[in-house]
């Protein structure tokens, strides 16, 4: 099987200490090891997983039912506030004899592989922080050991915010990712284990740990929930928001993808547990794209954005990253060279505003572009006048874009599971910093609807205008194009994310 695109948001894991200048090769594509998938999820070998979405509110009819059944489906969970059935089935037709079916509004196969999938990975292991490389950095009074090395924080004016508050213990935030290692030090201090689970098939599990990447799995996650929420305790690096709580949803599969049945039950379980805003680094598999003429993709759109309305619609706040493939999401067209990811990849041309990358493109939803050291769109970062709707530090190669003294890294620094810290960049390391600040927001604005935070969250963002020309490796070649005004423009919406405004205004 063809090795398939990097799900993550985010292009790298790059350790504390080794050369920065090796890795940007890596930003737009990186090429992944093979690793084991553990068969949890069924012992049929032949079946796949569906989604049959019906009318909400009313439970699962019994003439549904009874289809499902006499099609070959068994039902593993039904969500009933939002008429999203999750369905195994070794039917190969069974989506195209569902969809027939009085009642159901769409329906179909949220994978190719058969159930686990098999897959490969795109993070290697992770060198840790030694003892002499935190010795060398030299805090301030006030400050974590490792925040001198965090050039993204004062970016965002999230210092000046610490001096104002760290963010409420009533705020929330969720990371649905690979799970989180919420026994890291950086961590553990604001996790939050009521409104954690693991959704990997669809159906939360609570089991204590569960959310935790186990050795074999990325360290996205804990990365992003560092990002955040990253505890000012005198240990490591600071969060954006380190007074807030953290919760890990996992949504992710041993094997590294983030199937429609998992993502639609980690929005449903944060709407149900209190959380306000929810951090989504990743697109859901296998497609890039979910084109709505495919009925198949058609009935995984409907089923993720039923999932984020009713979210919102409790109070959370949704935020998702962009994409590192430098695509102009706006554009006419884009060639999508990666799905499905699960089976045979082909080139195929897709039209972006029929065709949607979920969640990011869903709306109400919170899109999300990354810069770099200096402020510019980050190398990789996806764009999109209309579609972008707020930038933040995402880090970027240093030879692009070089961060000022003590930091050494363009890059993003961040916990990693077992409680050491690495550099990765991309619009995944963007979005849990605009994440912070909503839930910053939050924290100064307790009574405010997520409509309220997400108005508040554009209108105190930095105006940042146009880089014209963006020529961003000065090879004297446009490398992106930059539509729209100071105020608004496809490279930064409605500009770069402040925290110091979220906390004062």
């Amino acid at each position: 099987m063809t090795a398939p695109k990097p799900r993550f948001r985010r292009a790298m894991v790059i350790p504390v200490g080794m050369a920065m200048a090796t890795a940007i090769a890596f930003l737009p594509n990186v090429t992944a090891s093979a690793a084991p998938a553990t068969p949890t999820v069924t012992a049929d070998a032949t079946a796949l997983s569906y989604v049959v979405n019906v009318p909400p509110g009313h439970g699962v009819s019994a003439h549904v039912k009874k289809a499902i059944a006499a099609a070959g489906g068994s039902i593993v969970i039904a969500y009933d506030q939002i008429g999203v059935i999750v369905v195994h089935s070794s039917n190969p037709d069974f989506a195209k004899t569902i969809r027939t079916v009085p009642g159901v509004d769409s329906a179909g196969n949220t994978r190719n592989a058969p159930l686990p999938a098999q897959s490969t990975t795109d993070v290697g292991t992770p060198q840790a922080l030694s003892a002499e490389q935190i010795a060398d950095v030299q805090a301030a009074d006030g400050q974590d050991p490792l925040e001198p090395l965090q050039w993204d924080l004062p970016a965002i004016k999230a210092d000046k915010a610490h001096e104002k508050t760290l963010g409420s213990r009533e705020v929330t935030v969720a990371v649905i990712d690979t799970g989180v290692d919420d026994t890291h030090p950086d961590i553990a201090p604001n996790f939050d284990r009521g409104a954690s689970a693991n959704c990997v098939t669809g159906k939360p599990d609570t089991t204590d740990g569960s959310w935790r990447p186990s050795a074999a799995e990325s360290p996205h996650g804990t990365h992003v929930a560092g990002e955040i929420a990253g505890a000012k305790n005198g240990v490591g690096i600071t969060g954006v928001a380190p007074g807030v709580k953290v919760a890990g949803i996992k949504v992710a599969t041993t094997a590294g993808y983030f199937y429609t049945e998992a993502v639609v039950c980690g929005f449903v379980w944060a709407a149900e547990h209190g959380v306000d805003v929810t951090n989504n680094s990743y697109y859901t598999d296998p497609w890039y794209f979910n084109c709505k003429n495919d009925p198949d993709q058609k009935a995984l759109v409907d089923a993720i954005t039923r999932a984020t309305r009713y979210a919102e619609k409790k109070g959370t706040v949704n935020v998702a990253a962009a994409g590192n493939e430098s695509y102009d999401l706006a554009s006419d067209s884009i060639t999508d060279p990666v799905s499905p990811n699960d089976g045979t990849p082909s080139d195929r041309v897709i039209d972006p505003s029929k065709c949607y990358d979920i969640p990011t493109q869903l709306p109400g939803v919170v899109t999300v572009a990354a810069t770099g050291a200096k402020g510019l769109k980050s190398s990789f970062s996806n764009y999109g006048l209309g579609v972008i709707d707020i930038a933040a530090p995402g880090g970027d190669s240093t030879a692009y874009q070089t961060p000022a003294p003590p930091a050494t890294s363009g890059l993003i620094l961040g916990p990693l599971p077992g409680g050491t810290w690495g550099y990765m960049a991309g619009t995944s390391m963007a979005t849990p910093h605009v994440v912070g600040v909503a839930a910053l927001i939050k924290s100064t604005h307790p009574h405010a609807s997520a409509a309220q935070v997400k108005s508040l969250l554009y209108a105190e963002a930095d105006a940042t205008p146009c880089t014209d020309p963006y020529d961003i490796n000065g090879d004297g070649k446009i490398d992106a194009v930059c539509e729209g005004t100071k105020n608004h423009n496809g490279f930064y919406g409605w500009g770069t994310a402040d925290a110091l405004d979220a906390v004062t205004k």
